[in-house]
């Protein structure tokens, strides 16, 4: 029979410390896990809801924006920083959209609420009287509220 032997401080911290460091060997592991069916459709339908988003503003539709933004949207773009109110209201004059394509997408979930796509977008178009960059890359976040994805953070860069 073994004897009971009381640790000291330091063991009980080593301990601690070896347990630490096995939780979060194990947590990283899943990092490297293939991606479940299940973010699969997510990631499908997020890409889609993005893609309709771009459509709205080939065809000047401020609805898309106004339904499918949180009301704290923050965009982020070349000609600075917009809320929802903003961007939907420039949604109907603000450009003339001749063509615009989609590419290079990642995803990535954040928890079960929010989610990461970022892209590249090819674009022509005239906003505010001036050509806008051909090509841009994009970030752009979304959050469940309730049984809806919803915009919550674009951003471009050229």
């Amino acid at each position: 029979m073994g004897h009971i032997v009381p640790m000291t401080i330091k063991d009980m911290k080593n301990t601690m410390i070896v347990v630490s460091a096995m939780f979060l060997a194990a947590a990283c592991g899943t990092f490297g896990q293939p991606k479940l069916s299940a973010d699969a459709n997510l990631e499908a339908q997020i890409i889609a809801l993005d893609k309709q988003g771009w459509q709205a503003w080939k065809d000047n539709n401020p609805a898309w924006f106004q339904e499918n933004m949180a009301e704290e949207l923050v965009s982020i773009s070349s000609d600075g920083v917009s809320d929802k109110a903003q961007v939907v209201k420039g949604t109907p004059t603000d450009c003339k959209v001749r063509a615009y394509s989609l590419d290079n997408f990642k995803f990535v979930v954040l928890d079960k609420n929010a989610v990461l796509l970022t892209y590249t977008a090819t674009q022509d178009a005239v906003c505010n009287g001036k050509q806008i960059p051909g090509s841009v890359r994009v970030a752009v976040n979304y959050v469940k509220r309730g049984d809806r994805w919803l915009e919550i953070m674009y951003m471009e860069t050229h």
